[in-house]
């Protein structure tokens, strides 16, 4: 007993020691000390070991805060499967569509100060969107084949609805309806093209559904943060630089890695694995471009992305600043799709979540996966999640680059985690 206990000494030493030297990282705990049972915490690196042997995936980072202490940092496999270097605490992740709970904090900071409103119309602040017509299909009962028909939307987009996904804005690669290869047809994703350019091509096509009827999983943060820009008058990457990740100490969160010294840290899929979507693969962030995709163009790490929802847990602070009001916070992660908005036929929140504003937000303790009332997450489709429990205090990040195994991963993971808390 004497010479285990020594050895698990000596393993939280060196673990302590090692996040001595990762900086921007909290003071560290052991899983005891945090709640959590060590011997099942070991369980997920063990079971990410046994699928990297199977090449499921490359390499995974996962990270665990609880009660304000990193409880569980680890690290498995290898950043890049051609160069077998091995996966690191700093690794370089594209986040997608994790990028959207940042864009949508920044526009939190706006309407704190009073310079955007939720109900305001979006055409307030890009006059293209004023007059949007809705795709509509029609079939024709001689031939079977349906048309688009095109109708007024009845009510404006409103802020509110980029944010929770009611704008009827949508995703071309995601699904085959008449509206989303409306989208491919067009290739707005084609080119490399300012925020500003990218909202005038959207303005141009077809929404899916009426404002305000139905959650569709869409474009509507990247025209959030075309809104940020013209409230800010700073491109979008400025002003979250200045306002959020400089401040937060996010110093490797960005849209772009063009900094030869960090290209080596960026996390890789395997080449078979790098289908995204429709006509969409995942992209290169060393090679800089015009656009700054607040709904999925970022990269992150554990570390950074961490300080990021510590802040959120901790109602807008974060060692001493504040970012958010607290009763933001609380908006923000309360269900904004209540009566009288439709779950669309991807509604990726899943069963017992609803949709605040940037973060699915769960409904009630019973749903398909194990967690808390109140927690709220995301997740990008490179394969990376997170999720924020307030009730058991604790943040956890999960992030590898595999498309394909994104969705088993973030209901194991969690699972797991769950299952380690012993108090």
């Amino acid at each position: 007993m004497r010479i285990r206990k020594a050895s698990a000494l000596l393993s939280f030493a060196l673990f302590t020691a090692a996040l001595a030297h990762a900086q921007s990282l909290p003071a560290a705990a052991s899983p005891a000390q945090a709640g959590f049972s060590a011997e099942r915490l070991a369980r997920i690196k063990q079971l990410l070991l046994d699928d990297e042997a199977k090449n499921a995936m490359p390499g995974a980072s996962i990270l665990i805060v609880r009660h304000g202490k990193v409880a569980y940092f680890e690290t498995t496999g290898v950043l890049d499967s051609k160069t077998k270097a091995p996966m690191t605490r700093d690794a370089i992740f594209r986040i997608y569509s994790m990028s959207k709970p940042i864009t949508t904090v920044s526009a939190m900071m706006l309407f704190e100060e009073g310079k955007l409103a939720l109900n305001d119309p979006l055409a307030k602040y890009l006059p293209q969107f004023a007059r949007m017509k809705v795709g509509v299909e029609k079939p024709d009962p001689a031939t079977g084949k349906s048309t688009l028909e095109l109708v007024n939307a009845v009510r404006p987009i409103t802020i509110e609805d980029l944010m929770r996904h009611t704008s009827g804005i949508t995703y071309g690669f995601f699904g085959n309806t008449l509206n989303k290869r409306a989208y491919n047809e067009a290739g707005v994703m084609k080119g490399d093209y300012t925020n500003a350019e990218f909202a005038d091509r959207i303005a141009k096509l077809p929404l899916s559904y009426q404002p305000g009827t139905t959650w569709d999983y869409s474009h509507s943060t990247d025209i959030l943060g075309r809104v940020i820009e013209v409230v800010s008058g700073k491109s979008l990457y400025q002003f979250e630089k200045e306002r959020l990740l400089d401040p937060l100490g996010m110093k490797d969160t960005a849209f772009y890695v063009t900094d030869p010294a960090k290209q080596p840290r960026i996390a890789e899929p395997f080449d078979n694995d790098r289908v995204l979507g429709i006509d969409l693969t995942v992209n290169d962030p060393r090679v800089g471009q015009k656009w700054e995709s607040g709904g999925g163009g970022m990269v992150s790490t554990a570390t950074d992305y961490s300080r990021f929802l510590q802040m959120m847990l901790n109602g807008g602070v974060f060692e001493g600043k504040r970012y958010l009001g607290s009763r933001t916070v609380a908006l923000m992660t309360s269900d904004h799709t209540g009566e009288g908005i439709t779950p669309g036929p991807f509604y990726l929140p899943g069963e017992g979540y609803g949709f605040g504003l940037g973060f699915a937000v769960r409904r009630q303790a019973g749903a398909d996966k194990a967690g808390s009332a109140g927690d709220y997450e995301w997740n990008g489709v490179g394969g990376t999640h997170f999720w924020v429990d307030p009730k058991e205090d604790m943040i956890v990040l999960f992030l590898m680059q595999s498309p394909r195994q994104r969705m088993h991963y973030m209901t194991v993971v969690r699972d797991m985690v769950y299952a380690a808390i012993e108090k």
